[in-house]
């Protein structure tokens, strides 16, 4: 008798209330279904517990099994979204990972060396460049730029105009760029 034939008969029996058909049968499943498993790329431990899992929805559903069509398709069906299951879910949990040289390799996420004085280098040539602007421009630098305050702060504390102000942030802007625009070249600004 082939594997069709015995599961599909036990099957049957094991509906029609034969406790001993019905331990035959899910002891005679395993194989089938730990071969679905893998087939679906279930290694290991996991095996088995898609085994136990499809062996649950095998007695969950026997019920509604038909005896007049093959078992293997059904059991064969079960036995590949348990592990469908299996792998996603196995698949969305964070793995640890054991692997020292990822570890000395991982940055710590602080400041590179010589990063500090670059940044500092950087900071001292915009102030140069500031420094080196006409009095009304570095005044609306400083003002609306440096020191965030508003049009109307800006000129009460200036006593130039909100327009002027505009102007000289303006050109301002524009003598930056160029001042400074070898520095962008090589990335610094």
């Amino acid at each position: 008798m082939d594997l069709e034939t015995r599961l599909s008969a036990a099957m049957a029996a094991a509906q029609g209330g034969d406790a001993a058909a019905y331990r035959v049968l899910l002891r005679d499943c395993v194989p089938v279904i730990a071969a679905a498993a893998r087939g679906q790329g279930v290694r290991g431990d996991a095996v088995d517990d898609v085994v136990q899992d499809a062996l649950l929805t095998v007695h969950r559903a026997r019920a509604t099994y038909d005896p007049a069509r093959p078992f293997l398709p059904w059991l064969r069906a079960i036995a590949q979204r348990r592990a469908i299951d299996l792998v996603r879910r196995t698949g969305r949990r964070p793995q640890e990972v054991h692997d020292p040289l990822a570890y000395e390799a991982e940055s710590d996420g602080g400041p590179l060396p010589g990063e500090a004085i670059e940044r500092r280098q950087r900071e001292a040539r915009l102030a140069r460049a500031v420094a080196a602007l006409p009095e009304g421009q570095r005044q609306a630098v400083e003002q609306l730029s440096l020191r965030e305050r508003s049009l109307a702060e800006a000129a009460a504390a200036t006593g130039r105009s909100k327009g002027a102000l505009k102007v000289n942030l303006h050109r301002a802007l524009k003598s930056l760029r160029a001042a400074l625009a070898p520095d962008r070249e090589d990335g610094h600004v």
